[in-house]
């Protein structure tokens, strides 16, 4: 199966190539960019010398000749390449933000109109894996709304009220150096951000009014020292007390089966590189809170379209994404 990464030269790209080195049935022919069509791939990645020989191309989407493509681009520029691929028979697994909320939202939330709007199945493939069986296009999710409403979703119905507090690592703010991301203003330091406002709580709110759930859902990012991984805490409040032994049994018999949620103590060095989930919850009666560490770059990004575009094409969920995380 011939995969086209368009928009491949940033954190998320590589890791698609990374990632799909190793599956069995998918090979990467084509890596798109605009600014560095010409160059090889491993000049950009060099992590990933010897295993590919590609180099950048800056082809029309008319032009890309593939059974699957990723879009690894910028929040709205991916509704502008997804229906001509679509159009040409081409399985779209989208890592922007362009299809993953309604129209309305969406527009408000990226403040620009949305110019070719569709809807599609939102890919956590926890949640919505009979949605994304034998589709043409997903809406991959955003990495704080995937660790966060992972955490939060087995007890979404019984909340009153769901607060989510994330630590992130600086891959989330992509390769663009800036003021933010420069190492004397992040080392050392935890820097929250869009305190109230950050778009991807809206993703949040959304997944938990699918799962039943009525509560009030809020939500506040912070950057810390670190390359990967987000760590998320949900504090959960409860209508009904609940002792941590009957959460730990709802949480389990919820994820049972799911290879990617492992319940244990979540440490962003033990997921990190690895499409793993790890989740583990403690109760006081009213108040839950579950702890969720997931790797931004894979479950986050990359590994999670992968896993969807493996449910979308009949693989095995697994394929390419069997890897262990890399503690130390």
């Amino acid at each position: 199966m011939k995969v086209a990464i368009v928009g491949a030269s940033g954190y998320a790209g590589g890791e698609l190539v990374r990632l799909l080195c190793h599956h069995s049935a998918a090979k990467v022919t084509c890596v798109t960019s605009r600014k560095l069509a010409g160059t090889p791939l491993d000049q950009v990645h060099p992590h990933l010398k010897g295993f590919t020989d590609l180099v950048f191309e800056n082809p029309d989407p008319e032009k890309i000749d593939a059974d699957v493509a990723f879009l690894a681009v910028p929040h709205t520029a991916a509704m502008s390449i997804a229906g001509k691929l679509l159009s040409r028979g081409i399985k779209v697994v989208d890592l922007s933000a362009d299809y993953r909320l309604p129209k309305e939202t969406f527009e408000k939330v990226y403040g620009v109109p949305h110019t070719d709007y569709f809807k599609a199945p939102y890919g956590i493939p926890e949640l919505h894996r009979k949605e994304c069986k034998n589709v043409q296009f997903i809406a991959n999710p955003g990495c704080f709304p995937t660790g966060a409403t992972l955490a939060a979703a087995p007890l979404a119905k019984y909340a009153n009220t769901v607060i989510f507090d994330s630590k992130s690592g600086v891959s989330g703010a992509g390769d663009n150096p800036s003021a933010t991301t420069h190492y004397p203003n992040v080392g050392d330091n935890v820097n929250p951000y869009k305190w109230t406002s950050h778009r991807h709580l809206a993703e949040m709110k959304q997944e938990l009014a699918f799962l039943g759930s009525k509560a009030k859902v809020y939500f506040t990012p912070h950057l810390v020292p670190v390359n990967r991984g987000i760590l998320t805490t949900a504090h959960i409040l409860l209508d009904e007390p609940m002792e941590t032994k009957e959460v730990e049994k709802l949480y389990k018999d919820f994820y049972k089966g799911e290879f990617f949620v492992r319940y244990q103590m979540p440490m962003l060095a033990a997921v990190r590189g690895s499409n793993f989930c790890d989740i583990k919850v403690e109760s006081e009666g009213l108040r839950v809170v579950a702890v969720s560490a997931i790797d931004n770059l894979v479950k986050g990004a990359s590994g999670q379209a992968i896993q969807n575009m493996n449910i979308m094409c009949g693989y095995k969920e697994t394929d390419g994404l069997v890897a262990a995380g890399m503690l130390p």
